[in-house]
């Protein structure tokens, strides 16, 4: 498994990994009443946060296929981490969020990150020390549940 920053090349492969998982985030399993936000994950947005300084993308390949892809906004928001389900269960997950995680500290050093998780991957994130922060949400037909990873106390 190879992990390396994304290029513009690998967004629509981004792009089509995101909506093969969709079902675990979409309030319907058909995703409908989830079009806005389908097209924030369409190639040509993938494209447009790829050329932005904003967004930190990194993709796992495992012969010439995309296995993940792990992305951080800011400096402080986790904004992607997928993996196909061909590669699920093999912690490739925990490899792109430590990539992502040593990315963000090198950039900034941000006290504390955050992430809007599936209602699926929330043990996931569990796992990684994140804590929920508020109740389930739903916008454009997805759902998910606000958390925060703090990395160091308040005033440290």
């Amino acid at each position: 498994m190879h992990i390396r920053p994304a290029t513009p090349a690998d967004a629509a492969a981004i792009s089509a990994l995101i909506m093969s998982v969709s079902p675990a985030f979409t309030v319907r399993p058909d995703g409908e009443g989830a079009e806005e936000f389908f097209a924030t994950i369409s190639p040509g947005a993938i494209a447009g946060y790829l050329a932005s300084p904003d967004y930190a993308y990194r993709v796992a390949e495992e012969d010439g296929a995309l296995a993940g892809v792990v992305a951080i906004r800011g400096g402080t928001h986790l904004f992607h981490l997928f993996v196909s389900p061909a590669f699920q269960r093999r912690g490739l997950s925990r490899r792109l969020w430590e990539t992502a995680l040593k990315a963000a500290m090198q950039a900034g050093d941000p006290a504390e990150l955050t992430v809007n998780s599936s209602l699926y991957a929330i043990p996931v994130y569990e796992h990684f020390g994140f804590r929920p922060t508020g109740p389930r949400e739903e916008k454009h037909g997805v759902a998910w549940v606000p958390m925060k990873l703090v990395l160091r106390p308040p005033g440290a």
